[in-house]
């Protein structure tokens, strides 16, 4: 699988981006996928999370702010962060679970100023 995240950058306190994934080399409507964040000096964490057949979760501090969702005609998944707080800077990647081993892409930086 390869896993292209793009989107992150620089955005004050209340704002908001949305990050993109493409995904290639799997048939992508058939596996589930998730959005992780690393913050600095800090282990990685699941963010958000998105079934094959379109079921989400979410980490709590993201509830209610974040929205995963997932396009089986463009073979991608997206998070829409809204109402963005300086906590949430971290680096996000995509992922999915290939062969029993979880995959990463190369991760994209969002860093929130206050």
């Amino acid at each position: 699988v390869q896993l292209q995240a793009s989107g992150g950058g620089l955005v004050q306190a209340g704002g908001f981006l949305r990050l993109p994934c493409g995904v290639s080399r799997i048939i992508f409507s058939a596996y589930d996928m998730a959005w992780y964040r690393q913050a600095p000096g800090k282990e990685r964490e699941l963010v958000a999370s998105i079934t094959s057949g379109g079921g989400t979760t979410y980490e709590n501090s993201v509830k209610g702010r974040f929205i995963i969702s997932r396009s089986n005609a463009e073979d991608a998944v997206y998070l829409q962060m809204n109402s963005l707080k300086p906590e949430d800077t971290a680096v996000y990647y995509c992922s999915t679970v290939e062969h029993g081993r979880r995959r990463w892409g190369q991760g994209t930086l969002v860093t929130v100023s206050s």
